[in-house]
């Protein structure tokens, strides 16, 4: 017995015709580029006129797709908290995308130029100086809007201040060599908040993890309820 191969059906007419008729009317690549360009020259005149606003829209955006995708991707949950996210959203636009605004225009100015020794000494005091007042920030925000004690947010700031410190150390050194070696001013922040929301991952599940509870302060809490 010798199994005989049957020739494959042609596609049908009308498939033929809709797939050909389709494809000539479909737009043109220079079409998407063109819109493109128009939406990055609608956010340029944007940011020239409301740098601010913009700024803390773009913090928004970043935080809340960060958040987003930490809870799904990272720790596979199946209901999104939805608070957790405007927790973290409300933070880039309250916070990080303001004192951005204004923390690295005071950079700038009071540093101008591209040089190697510039771009290191900016990198240098952006990591050492201001990334662990983010940090205390960060953390103290989630805490409060939590409805959580000071006690809660010393615990943290003793259990994680040092992991996020060191994760941005090894994140945002290169990233921000990037950042004030060739990037314009003026897009400074977006390009920080395109690179935030891979941090922002990290950022967000270590900002909602739990603290472990020691054994000795359990004893505390249980002596406290008697």
């Amino acid at each position: 017995w010798q199994a005989t191969s049957r020739p494959a059906s042609p596609m049908p007419r009308s498939d033929v015709c809709g797939f050909l008729f389709g494809w000539l009317l479909r737009p043109p690549p220079h079409r998407y580029f063109a819109k493109m360009s128009a939406i990055w020259a609608a956010y340029t005149r944007a940011l020239e006129s409301h740098p601010l606003a913009v700024k803390a829209m773009t913090s928004f955006i970043g935080f809340t797709a960060g958040d987003i995708l930490a809870q799904k991707g990272v720790e596979g949950k199946e209901q999104w908290d939805v608070m957790r996210t405007v927790r973290m959203g409300t933070f880039g636009l309250l916070w990080h995308g303001p004192s951005g605004h204004y923390f690295y225009g005071f950079l700038d100015k009071a540093m101008p130029g591209t040089a190697m020794t510039t771009v290191f000494s900016k990198v240098a005091i952006d990591q050492v100086a201001w990334n662990p007042i983010f940090g205390i920030v960060f953390f103290s925000y989630l805490n409060f809007t939590e409805g959580k004690s000071m006690e809660d947010l010393q615990k943290k700031i003793s259990a994680d201040l040092k992991t996020a410190v060191m994760g941005s150390w090894a994140y945002w050194v290169p990233a921000h060599f990037v950042n004030f070696r060739f990037i314009p001013s003026s897009q400074r922040l977006l390009y920080i908040n395109c690179m935030q929301i891979v941090y922002n991952i990290f950022l967000s599940f270590l900002g909602n993890k739990t603290v472990e509870v020691e054994e000795g302060d359990a004893q505390k809490a249980v002596a406290k309820t008697n």
